[in-house]
């Protein structure tokens, strides 16, 4: 009898131990779980953090003129198929003093123009009209694009290279807020024949390689 009580309590033990085994396997998959899925969030963090860094949203003062036949019509722009760049064509002027011509159309009834956004000499970046909205600048491509005007110093149309290198990044940022790439931007004189921006339209290379820039950005 003693016998089979030994063989009965180490029974027992056994059990507990199997037990014990199943319960330390548990625990050290469900840690490793942890672990994997730790990593996965940190891999997916690193790769938010290199497209924040190569496709920044710029750094954009909102500065809207006012809704006008003229400048601003208040037209919704209910789809956006490709960018337009621009030059202002007024060699040395400030991206607010173009805003503020814009803005006065209104009143002098010049012309009937204006653009999404207006680029300074020193990069910065004005919106002046919201992109629900149509702005007046890229002729039949009105009702489907976003227009950009860039300040320039002279009278070649070449921009600096601080507007240069906000121009590039704004129509990067622009690209991926539509789901757009480098062949949906445009010039001005892609649409009318415009010399608009002069620079890019007597400089074929230099307009390939914004192009190129735009679609590294990407």
């Amino acid at each position: 009898m003693a016998v089979k009580r030994k063989k009965k309590k180490y029974g027992k033990n056994s059990k507990q131990r199997k037990v014990l085994m199943v319960a330390l396997h548990v625990t050290v998959l469900f840690f490793a779980l942890i672990g994997v899925i730790t990593t996965v969030v940190f891999i997916i963090k690193g790769v938010g953090l290199l497209f924040k860094k190569t496709v920044k949203e710029p750094g954009v003062t909102e500065d809207y003129i006012s809704v006008n036949s003229y400048s601003r019509p208040g037209i919704a722009l209910n789809q956006v198929n490709g960018i337009v760049v621009h030059y202002t064509a007024n060699p040395g002027s400030s991206a607010k003093q173009n805003r503020d011509y814009f803005q006065n159309l209104q009143f002098t009834h010049t012309t009937k123009a204006s653009s999404h956004y207006v680029i300074g000499l020193e990069g910065e970046i004005l919106q002046i009209i919201p992109l629900e909205e149509i702005s007046y600048a890229s002729n039949s491509r009105n009702t489907d694009t976003i227009a950009i005007e860039c300040c320039h110093p002279d009278t070649t149309g070449k921009f600096t290279d601080q507007t240069y290198e906000s121009l590039v990044n704004l129509v990067a940022w622009l690209c991926k807020k539509y789901g757009l790439n480098s062949d949906s931007v445009m010039r001005h004189y892609d649409i009318t024949g415009k010399s608009c921006p002069k620079y890019f339209v007597d400089n074929e290379d230099a307009w390939q390689k914004f192009l190129k820039d735009v679609q590294d950005r990407l």
